[in-house]
């Protein structure tokens, strides 16, 4: 492959396309070969669409407070139902094809998470387009996986990434010395870790999941995390939203630590989005910020989220194309690992 390492030149991805932040349609001139690469983070291996699932709004202007004596959102999230542009899931038995479709026709690379059955259909769906990845929660909610089943997967098995890794779904610090076994594995085979921490949905705790710890997602609790394992590499998840101080601090403390944009890019209001990933740039660490979808059953997500970091004014074109590849290319050593 061409090295990794090479600066792209500053044409945007989709020039005026994306005014208004609505999913494009490619001139004819543009397709998977003439666009410059991108490289999202941050994917979850669905073989489908949520039951149930329907449309979702983008960067809602706020969050609607509930009332416990009503009937809540099973999702977590607010009442979203009036809204433009609207994301829409797809037809029932199409995800996958319509999700790689798309990431075929942006040109964009995904670390696909989940277990490695799903992860190995993505993989087979879209040859040369996934950098596998699976952590060591088991099916039930709390239980782990042995190390030496880690071990066979990891080594042996062709996955590259430790993650998602969700320990704050369950109230738990990433320092918590019940999971410190798995993150050695992780330094010892040299394979970077991506944890989510920060953002978990609107009345996430009170209404689905009753474990979730805000707390639990300040990027400061890797802190000892990162001082047993120094070699460890870690992609925070959702960059610590709204923990913005504290992730600052982590990132200035530790140089092996990336954060990626994902979740947040769509789930907040467009100018706090815009406020938190500036700063991050602003603060030094263009080099350390990786764009991500979190993406879960919105084909068009994908170009939509783009398409933010396309037309952030306060980016310059080149830490744009940092954002959506060379970043990640260089946390994830593309030119070693992968050869797409």
């Amino acid at each position: 492959m061409r090295n990794v390492f090479t600066r792209f030149r500053s044409t945007l991805l989709f020039p005026a396309l994306f005014t208004g932040l609505i999913s494009p349609a490619l001139s004819p001139a543009q397709n998977a070969e003439t666009l410059p690469p991108v490289i999202d983070v941050h994917v979850h291996s669905m073989l489908e669409s949520f039951p149930g699932g329907g449309p979702m709004c983008p960067n809602t202007p706020k969050f609607l407070a509930s009332d416990p004596d009503t009937k809540e959102s099973s999702s977590g999230w607010s009442d979203q139902d009036m809204c433009t542009p609207k994301l829409y899931p797809a037809a029932k038995g199409e995800y996958l094809n319509d999700l790689v479709a798309e990431m075929k026709r942006l040109n964009v690379t995904a670390v696909v998470f989940g277990d490695p059955a799903s992860v190995e259909r993505w993989k087979e769906a879209a040859p040369g387009r996934v950098i596998p990845g699976t952590s060591f929660s088991g099916p039930k909610p709390g239980e782990r996986l042995s190390i030496d089943e880690l071990r066979k997967t990891f080594a042996s098995g062709g996955f590259k990434v430790m993650g998602e890794i969700g320990l704050q779904y369950e109230g738990l610090s990433p320092s918590d010395p019940s999971v410190d076994k798995y993150f050695a594995l992780a330094e010892e085979l040299d394979i970077p870790v991506a944890i989510h921490m920060g953002t978990g949905g609107s009345g996430r705790a009170n209404i689905t999941m009753p474990k979730f710890r805000g707390s639990a997602g300040n990027p400061l609790l890797l802190e000892d995390l990162l001082a047993r394992h120094p070699k460890l590499r870690v992609q925070v998840m959702h960059a610590g939203y709204p923990m913005i101080d504290n992730m600052l601090t982590l990132l200035q403390a530790n140089s092996h630590v990336s954060v990626d944009v994902a979740g947040l890019i769509w789930s907040y209001p467009i100018k706090e989005v815009n406020r938190y990933i500036q700063r991050l740039v602003d603060a030094g660490f263009e080099d350390r910020v990786m764009f991500g979808t979190d993406q879960m059953e919105w084909p068009k997500l994908m170009a939509y989220s783009i398409s933010i970091i396309q037309n952030a004014d306060y980016l310059t074109p080149q830490q744009k194309r940092d954002i959506l590849y060379n970043n990640a290319a260089r946390f994830y050593r593309l030119d070693k690992n992968h050869g797409h």
